[in-house]
């Protein structure tokens, strides 16, 4: 029997349907610190984590049983990937399952902050009525650059499409869709964009690809949108370029520290911070925990 340890909450039928296999014993235990999970890990043949559980050096070194570790969701940073190749340790994740959460988190973050719905909602909760200062911009025909076109990448640019607005897009490899968007290089993205959404993983490559030098580049008044992974923009010249107008709006579901304690991004009057929860729709989440089961059921049930 393989001993499966959940360290991160699943939806709870994916879960019921994983504690139903006979040939798993499964133990849910969230909310471990590194200290608890060398203690715990050993024991277990496959981990189970979401985004919350750090799945460090440290721990996969004393995992001396474990042959398994199933990301529910998309990014591997909480993850030592490496550590886990050199002790022959399988990683696997859930990469197509929350697509269409995280784009259409991008979606509803990016329209928040053209039509200023922040500032609108703390407006109406102080008792004012700003109907004249609060006025926005369209999506229509403007120009959105999407940074990383991969799954959750092309499936805002189909939805920015079908808002008929005009996409164009920076990957590393060459793109194949019927899509109709434009495929640049990044420093004609950044140029033509009026907003510039994230959708690519944090690597030693793409830590802090857009720093102050990349906004100098951006058009005056850009949107930026990140559901991504924080990191990936530079917090520090994201707030500078906020104070100095370049950025007119930003919306934010990732960041460098989290929980995060960059109040002064935060707090920013133009900013529109959600607590990294592109992922967190139900539907997705119900698609990912099942998708961790079949993973599971796989490579270990006998």
């Amino acid at each position: 029997m393989k001993k499966i340890l959940v360290c991160d909450a699943l939806n709870p039928a994916a879960f019921n349907e994983l504690k139903s296999i006979p040939e798993f014993e499964v133990t849910l235990k969230t909310g471990m610190d590194e200290t608890e999970l060398i203690k715990t890990i050993p024991d277990f043949n496959a981990a189970i984590v979401r985004g919350a559980t750090k799945l460090t050096k440290n721990v996969i070194n004393v995992a001396s049983k474990l042959e398994l570790i199933v990301r529910a969701g998309i990014g591997l940073d909480n993850i030592d990937v490496e550590a886990a190749k050199e002790k022959g340790i399988q990683v696997a994740n859930t990469p197509a399952a929350t697509t269409i959460s995280v784009a259409e988190h991008t979606f509803g973050l990016m329209l928040a902050s053209v039509r200023n719905h922040g500032k609108a909602n703390l407006s109406m909760k102080t008792h004012k009525w700003e109907k004249k200062i609060l006025g926005g911009t369209e999506l229509f025909e403007k120009t959105l650059g999407i940074i990383g076109s991969g799954r959750i990448g092309l499936a805002v640019a189909e939805r920015a499409i079908a808002f008929g607005m005009n996409v164009v897009a920076f990957d590393i490899i060459e793109i194949k869709t019927d899509l109709d968007f434009k495929q640049v290089a990044l420093e004609e993205l950044l140029a033509l964009s009026d907003i510039i959404s994230f959708h690519l993983p944090l690597t030693d490559t793409t830590k802090h690809m857009i720093s102050d030098g990349e906004f100098t580049q951006m058009k005056d008044g850009v949107v930026i949108v990140n559901a991504s992974r924080g990191g990936v923009v530079d917090e520090n010249a994201l707030l500078n370029a906020l104070e100095s107008g370049k950025v007119r709006a930003a919306a934010i579901d990732v960041y460098e520290k989290e929980p995060t304690d960059n109040f002064s991004l935060i707090d920013h009057p133009n900013v529109i911070a959600t607590p990294h929860i592109g992922a967190a729709a139900k539907e997705g989440q119900k698609r990912a925990g099942f998708e961790v089961v079949k993973i599971l059921k796989e490579r270990l049930a006998e």
